[in-house]
């Protein structure tokens, strides 16, 4: 495969980091560069990681993980979006994504839309394509598809309050994880 499969490889999987970073910098206005980047390294590492495990764990594990990844997909991001909207409605003080996001949130957000990952890796390492190579484009493609949905999401938030900006957030996690889950399961019958 080419450089250029490669790129529509690595963006088609980004597509997902892209969506859940604008979600984050909706409700996250004031969010730090640095801040941005460390998301940013969460998604492209996580991306990077899952493409290697995919390669190097072979057929078997993308076989039983690819049973149910698009329910555990779903379910982490139907999750927190639902938690974003119920924090919206009901007013809490302290918001999904109001103050600085853990590792923990960061993890479980990077670990859903990467799982997909797990199987272009198990592909490529099928047709013998340079693994460590696909990786790289891979996460640095997650890495900029985070950075600018954060910074566009930032953008975008300035024009809504914070529970709007949140609750749209929320329902833009929840729709990301329900077209996860419907692309595998339309694909599996």
């Amino acid at each position: 495969m080419d450089i250029v499969g490669v790129l529509l490889v690595a963006c088609a999987l980004s597509m997902d980091c892209f969506a859940v970073s604008l979600s984050v910098g909706l409700c996250r206005k004031e969010t730090s560069q640095l801040e941005i980047l460390r998301i940013g390294l969460f998604f492209g590492l996580f991306q990077t990681g899952m493409t290697l495990a995919g390669a190097f764990c072979g057929t078997f594990l993308a076989e039983i993980i690819g049973i149910f990844d698009h329910w555990i997909a779903f379910g982490l991001l139907a999750f927190i979006g639902a938690r974003m909207i119920w924090e919206a409605i009901h007013g809490g003080e302290e918001q999904t994504f109001s103050q600085r996001l853990g590792y923990r949130t960061l993890a479980t957000l990077a670990v859903a839309t990467s799982l997909d990952a797990l199987a272009v890796g198990l592909s490529f390492a099928l047709i013998g394509h340079e693994i460590p190579w696909t990786s790289a484009v891979i996460g640095i493609v997650a890495f900029l598809s985070a950075e600018f949905g954060v910074n566009s999401g930032k953008y975008i938030g300035e024009k809504f309050s914070p529970r709007i900006a949140e609750a749209i957030g929320g329902g833009v996690l929840i729709l990301i994880g329900v077209k996860i889950l419907i692309e595998h399961l339309t694909t599996e019958c």
